[in-house]
């Protein structure tokens, strides 16, 4: 029968020779001979425990976990079992991390669309980010709400030209104005906007917020809050009074 001092075990498993100490310490790897000399010899079957061993720790198991099942007479079911608690606890660690990740790409693309970025502005993104959804939720409601009567006028343009029939778009005109009021109030009535220069969360007037020039994602106002006067980041404002 072959036998292996610690070097030699260490070897053929792809360890230190600390390792393999340390699993004798902790009682899981014992030699299963001992010189007279002292010396730890080790057989195969101890090759195929430390690499065991050595699997189930690159698995993320604890050690005194490892001790627990190399101690039991039948450790098949409690590997299974043991296994695939840890495979849910990976599956758990990689949404984690993969919501942070998401998250993480998210701020930094916020933090481009600031127009004057500093370390304070960082709350400022988190706030967009955590009201994105809402945000984008009014969005697809105004959208819905507006597309049936840009399709009115789009006939009624088109029947007006080819017949020379006009009451169609007259009667887009009586519906869309009432309800492009009340949309514009709507929309604005949930929407807030975050001032660069203080970084609060301030609603403006509706004639302002109405007229002001305006990308995608910002609009030109006067803070409430500082009195600044510059582009502010749009953002959900449900709740700001």
């Amino acid at each position: 029968m072959s036998h292996y001092t610690t070097g030699e075990i260490a070897k053929r498993c792809g360890v230190t020779v600390r390792t393999v100490q340390y699993y004798d310490t902790r009682g899981l790897l014992c030699p299963s001979e001992l010189t007279e000399g002292g010396r730890r010899l080790y057989t195969e079957e101890d090759v195929r425990r430390l690499r065991v061993i050595c699997f189930l720790r690159e698995l993320g198991v604890s050690i005194h976990v490892i001790g627990q099942l190399l101690r039991e007479e039948n450790p098949g079911s409690v590997i299974d079992l043991l296994l695939g608690q840890r495979e849910q606890e990976l599956r758990d660690e990689l949404a984690h991390k993969q919501n942070q990740l998401d998250r993480l790409t998210k701020l930094r693309q916020g933090l481009k669309q600031m127009e004057r970025f500093s370390f304070e502005s960082i709350p400022d993104v988190a706030h967009q980010m955590e009201n994105r959804k809402k945000l984008n939720r009014l969005h697809a409601m105004m959208l819905a709400a507006g597309l049936p009567a840009a399709l009115l006028q789009i006939a009624g343009v088109i029947l007006w030209i080819a017949t020379g029939k006009w009451w169609l778009f007259a009667l887009w005109a009586v519906v869309a104005i009432p309800t492009g009021v009340l949309l514009t109030r709507i929309y604005f009535r949930n929407v807030a906007y975050i001032c660069p220069s203080c970084h609060g969360v301030f609603r403006p007037r509706l004639k302002e917020a109405f007229f002001a020039n305006h990308t995608l994602r910002t609009r030109k106002l006067t803070c409430t809050c500082c009195g600044h006067k510059g582009f502010c980041v749009e953002t959900w404002g449900g709740d700001v009074k």
